[in-house]
């Protein structure tokens, strides 16, 4: 089951979120002006938001204290981030290949279990599952007042 976060309990993953965000600026800014950067700089700059978003989501799904199921899955995702980072940073390595297809598995089982919908978790409001949209206030409403049962017909089924 998914608790509902505070603003407090959302800062350090945003704000990885955030430095992961700025790392990914610094790459395209060395895709435009690799000459800026030193020698072997993209390595570390794909690595960077790949390892950071992974530590951001890891830290956001702790605060959320999810069930085992969810637990395994999003260090299941995490770990897809990992081996693409590795894979990113160390390029030359032998294991190289196998870190990126490590990467491809983990991320293919993860839409997988997406589609066959395990693990069977609660929506979370914050990534707009439940709520309807999260475009305005006015789909909001509409779901509520769908969800809402008139007190004349509270005791039948609908």
């Amino acid at each position: 089951m998914f608790t509902r976060l505070g603003r407090a309990q959302r800062a350090i993953p945003a704000i990885l979120g955030i430095v992961t965000l700025a790392g990914v600026a610094a790459l395209f800014v060395w895709d435009a002006r690799p000459a800026i950067f030193p020698a072997g700089a993209h390595n570390f700059l794909g690595a960077f938001p790949l390892a950071t978003i992974a530590l951001a989501y890891l830290l956001y799904q702790w605060a959320h204290r999810p069930s085992l199921a969810e637990a395994i899955k999003a260090i299941t995702l995490a770990a897809a981030f990992l081996f693409w980072a590795a894979n990113q940073l160390w390029p030359n390595l032998p294991q190289a290949t196998l870190f990126n297809d490590i990467a491809i598995g983990l991320f293919v089982l993860d839409i997988f279990l997406v589609m066959i919908g395990w693990p069977a978790v609660s929506g979370d409001e914050s990534f707009g599952e439940g709520a309807g949209c999260i475009c305005c206030a006015a789909c909001s409403a509409k779901m509520t007042a769908a969800n809402d049962v008139p007190s004349s017909t509270a005791g039948r089924e609908r």
